[in-house]
């Protein structure tokens, strides 16, 4: 191109399009299109020869030189576009003349080949020019997912061998790590080059490896040590200048604090970083500030405001060409379909964002996006692909020892594998399987702090075991449910656990079928006068049916009759947290 020949040449484009133009003439070098030429290779030998021969090595490393420090501020400024003014570019180059965020990630395609050949031959330039050039071409591959590149790039600093420049491509080969699913070694990546930033005392790369490290902890389940790193690299965040690295971290914190259903925190997290990448120009940081959320909307059963929010995120990933973000949002809109009742249009969305998922080796997005879709084919009622699909979401999230999406799937392959084998034999006796797969599900949710899904497990096992005439048992699990529920503000749960509780009691109260009738009737009518606006729709029925079953009179040898009338929380009752979040944008 006529910018890198004028820098190779120390003159301006105009003389250096001169200069190409007589070269083509001359049948030397074709033109390709618009000011790009190519040289044949023969040509290319043959001046490199000549140029080795004639040469002074001096002036061969400040050609060189001035063509890394120009294709770097071009880079530089192409993702300055994309992440805005993240502390690994921030305010260091203008926008070179590029028209459009499409215009300028054309030009980026056009030239990473020549990029990543260009930083083969820059022994002798000066390495802060060599290390802005290899921290755009890293997230550039990072952006478009290209990561056998970006693995030849992380060979290309080991065998060069400089400090910084090894730690700042080590950082983002951790990052595509854990973007091929393989979370380990991205976990032992991103620690070791904490390490080797905190020891440089250089705090904006620790604190950029630390949310690395904390999104990575977060996709391994590990929420508690996730939220723990994000929040120490928030305080090394702290200076201004650092204003949009910060706005990255409280997304990934957002992300972390909705799963252990701290939805208010979320929200607040989620507000602020929203702002701090709309003014540090970051294109990229909205559109993942906009998914987060849109999840949170999905959390909260606010089906407008999460399509709204993730189809702006998916309009954003579209400009900065991002695949894999695209994909994501594709998979939460289908799930919006899910969370609405919609289960048809659902299971052909999730069935398109996987194949996407895995056109771009996002493993973990392919894991989360048949899980989904297991819940989306119970719906249909077709409960033996669901079952299939779940169990499959199973075996990945366990190969990439995500114990958070394992714990998910257990939960809900356990409800589908229960309710199928209850539709075949009319009563929950043969549950073993089922029980054993929410036993290790619980443990899991308990072992990680989700109360939410502990909770929920909870009044699952309950409902196995009540209908195995455990009733004692399914009692006590209730009362653990509602203290879990309890823990975190969830009105919702703590509905279903009052009304699943009353529900046993005349089965398993110390007092006798007497004594558990009244104390039932009197905490359903306790129930009853104490609505609330999260309750799921179906208790409000629910809790009035059985008052009148109860005043009819429990036939104990008939047994508990709560799951043969229906009366148990669906798959749904579990997808929406009945929290209360303030500060709403």
């Amino acid at each position: 191109g006529a910018a890198a020949a004028a820098a190779l040449l120390a003159t301006d484009d105009t003389e250096a399009t001169r200069q190409l133009d007589a070269l083509s003439r001359a049948g030397l070098i074709d033109h390709v299109r618009g000011t790009r030429y190519r040289l044949h290779d023969l040509v290319r030998a043959f001046a490199q020869a000549r140029l080795l021969d004639e040469e002074e090595p001096s002036e061969r490393t400040a050609a060189q030189e001035r063509l890394i420090v120009n294709y770097g501020e071009l880079a530089d400024s192409v993702l300055r576009l994309v992440d805005g003014n993240m502390s690994t570019r921030s305010d260091r180059f203008g926008p070179h003349g590029f028209t459009s965020l499409d215009e300028a990630l054309r030009w980026l395609d056009d030239e990473s080949s020549f990029i990543t050949s260009t930083l083969r031959h820059a022994e002798g330039v000066d390495q802060g020019a060599v290390l802005n050039l290899l921290g755009a071409l890293c997230d550039y591959c990072l952006l478009r997912g290209d990561l056998y590149r970006l693995g030849e790039i992380s060979e290309l600093a080991q065998a060069v061998d400089q400090g910084l420049l090894l730690r700042s491509v080590q950082w983002r080969t951790g990052i595509a790590a854990r973007q091929l699913g393989e979370l380990d070694k991205a976990r032992t990546t991103l620690t070791s080059v904490v390490d080797l930033y905190m020891e440089a005392h250089h705090d904006a790369g620790a604190a950029r490896a630390l949310c690395s490290l904390g999104i990575t902890l977060h996709h391994q389940g590990n929420l508690t040590e996730a939220a723990a790193k994000l929040r120490e690299a928030l305080d090394l965040q702290a200076p201004p200048q650092l204003a949009t690295d910060r706005a990255w971290t409280m997304h990934a914190l957002a992300a972390v604090e909705r799963d252990r259903g701290r939805l208010p925190e979320a929200m607040r997290l989620l507000t602020e970083s929203l702002v701090l990448h709309h003014a540090g120009e970051s294109v990229h940081g909205e559109a993942w500030a906009h998914f987060q959320l849109g999840q949170l909307g999905l959390r909260m059963g606010d089906i407008p405001r999460a399509e709204s929010e993730l189809t702006t995120a998916l309009g954003l990933y579209g400009r900065t060409r991002d695949a894999r973000g695209e994909a994501w949002a594709l998979t939460q809109l289908a799930r919006a379909r899910l969370v609405a009742g919609d289960p048809s249009p659902a299971v052909d969305g999730l069935r398109q964002a996987a194949a996407r998922h895995r056109d771009n080796e996002d493993a973990r997005g392919e894991a989360w996006t048949v899980y989904y879709l297991g819940q989306a084919l119970e719906e249909t009622g077709n409960l033996d692909l669901a079952v299939r699909e779940l169990e499959r979401s199973r075996t990945m999230f366990s190969r990439m020892r995500d114990v958070y999406g394992l714990a998910c799937a257990r939960h809900h392959s356990a409800r589908v594998t229960r309710d199928q084998r209850a539709a075949q034999t009319g009563s929950l006796r043969n549950s073993g399987f089922a029980r054993q797969l929410l036993v290790d599900a619980r443990a899991d949710f308990q072992r990680i702090g989700v109360a939410h899904g502990e909770a929920w497990t909870c009044l699952e096992l309950a409902v196995v075991d009540a209908g195995n005439a455990r009733t004692p048992q399914a009692l006590t699990l209730c009362d653990e449910a509602l203290s879990l529920f309890t823990s975190y503000g969830d009105h919702r749960g703590e509905d279903w656990a009052h009304f699943l509780r009353a529900t046993l009691l005349p089965y398993a109260a110390p007092g006798g079928v007497e004594v558990g009738t009244a104390v039932a009737q009197e905490e359903l009518a306790q129930l009853s006068r104490t609505g609330n606006p999260y309750r799921d729709e179906k208790l409000h029925d629910y809790v009035e049916a059985y008052q009148l079953l109860l005043e009819r009179g429990v036939n104990l040898e008939a047994g508990w009759q709560a799951w043969r009338l229906g009366m148990v929380p669906s798959r749904h009752a579990r997808e929406v947290m009945g929290v209360a979040v303030s500060g709403t944008p």
